[in-house]
This record gives structure tokens, C-alpha cells and sequence, in this order.
């Protein structure tokens, strides 16, 4: 018998000022792009969010029903611009997939 014990579908405890930082901007790129035709769209968000925070802000401000989220982070690295050495700030972004049927329009505000 194991010793921890798992909740299959615990639902996150999230504010509703966070709901909106969860979902920071979406990504407008042509990779971005050709999988919206999959039914998925790609939204920047804080690196400290979590798969099921992101579903929980998808599904709340835009009414859709999300089945999946996958998520990229992307560390900075450092850069010279003109003689300057500068940072580029880590990063995550999230790919999340919508079901059949759900359709969320990223040129549109919430």
C-alpha cells in the first residue's frame, strides 16, 4: 500500500486578479499561428504558474473546455546590442488545447 495519497482532480484555489496573470498575452507568431489550425492556441505566462492554474484561467475568462496544456520555458541568455551587454529574461509560454468544438479569437480582448 503506498504511503501518499492522490487527489486525481484537485481544482487550485486561485484569486481572480490571478486568473488575469495567469494569462498574460497570447503569442502571435506563424508557429503560433498554423497550430490554431489544431485547435490550440499559445498564451506567455509567469514562470511560476502551474498546468493546472492555466487551465483553470483558460477555461474561466474565455467559456471554452480546455483538454490539454503543455508548457515551454525558455531561459535568457545574454546578448551584446551596439557594445552593450544585456540580458534576455527568462520566459514561459503555454500551449493549450481546446476541445472539439471550442474556439477562443486572440485579436479580440477579454
Amino acid at each position: 500500500m503506498s504511503r501518499f495519497r492522490v487527489i486525481p482532480h484537485a481544482v487550485p484555489k486561485v484569486s481572480a486578479e490571478r486568473l488575469y496573470d495567469l494569462v498574460r498575452s497570447p503569442v502571435i507568431t506563424e508557429k503560433a499561428t498554423m497550430a490554431s489550425e489544431y485547435n490550440q492556441v499559445t498564451f506567455r505566462v509567469p514562470l511560476d504558474a502551474t498546468k493546472r492554474e492555466i487551465k483553470l484561467a483558460v477555461e474561466t475568462l474565455f467559456k471554452v473546455k480546455v483538454t490539454a496544456v503543455n508548457t515551454i520555458r525558455t531561459l535568457g541568455k545574454i546578448k551584446r546590442f551596439r557594445g552593450q551587454l544585456g540580458k534576455r529574461g527568462d520566459e514561459k509560454k503555454a500551449m493549450v488545447t481546446l476541445a472539439e468544438g471550442s474556439k477562443i479569437d486572440v485579436t479580440t480582448g477579454i
